[in-house]
C-alpha cells in the first residue's frame, strides 16, 4: 500500500525552498543536488524518512573571499554608498508606456 506523500524521493518544503531527498536519490544523483546547493539551495537528506543532514552553500563569510578575489581581478567593481538611496531618486520618465511595451512583446507569442 502506497500512502501519497511517503514514497516520494524528492519534495520542497512547505515554504518550497528547502529539497527533500532520500540517502539513495542522493547516491543517484549527486551532481544534480550539488548544483542545486552550489545556486544556493539547500538539500535535506532523509534515512527511512526522518532527517539526517542537510547540504547548504558555504557561509556568507566564505563568499567574501570570492567578492575581494573578484575586485583584485578587476572583474567586480563595488558599489558606492547606501543602495536605498536610489528609493529617493525621482521615477523615469519613458515614452512609452511598459504596459503597451509589454502587451506588443506578449503579441508575438499569440
Amino acid at each position: 500500500m502506497v500512502i501519497w506523500g511517503l514514497d516520494q524521493s524528492e519534495a520542497k518544503d512547505h515554504i518550497g525552498f528547502m529539497t527533500t531527498v532520500s540517502i539513495s536519490e542522493l547516491k543517484a544523483n549527486l551532481s544534480r543536488y550539488v548544483r542545486e546547493v552550489r545556486r544556493g539551495g539547500e538539500v535535506q537528506v532523509l534515512d527511512r524518512g526522518a532527517p539526517v543532514a542537510r547540504l547548504v552553500p558555504p557561509a556568507a563569510e566564505d563568499n567574501r573571499g570570492v567578492r575581494d578575489r573578484l575586485i583584485r581581478q578587476g572583474l567586480l567593481r563595488p558599489g558606492k554608498g547606501a543602495a536605498g538611496a536610489i528609493l529617493n531618486e525621482p521615477l523615469l520618465e519613458l515614452p512609452v508606456s511598459l504596459s503597451d511595451a509589454l502587451a506588443e512583446d506578449r503579441d508575438d507569442r499569440l
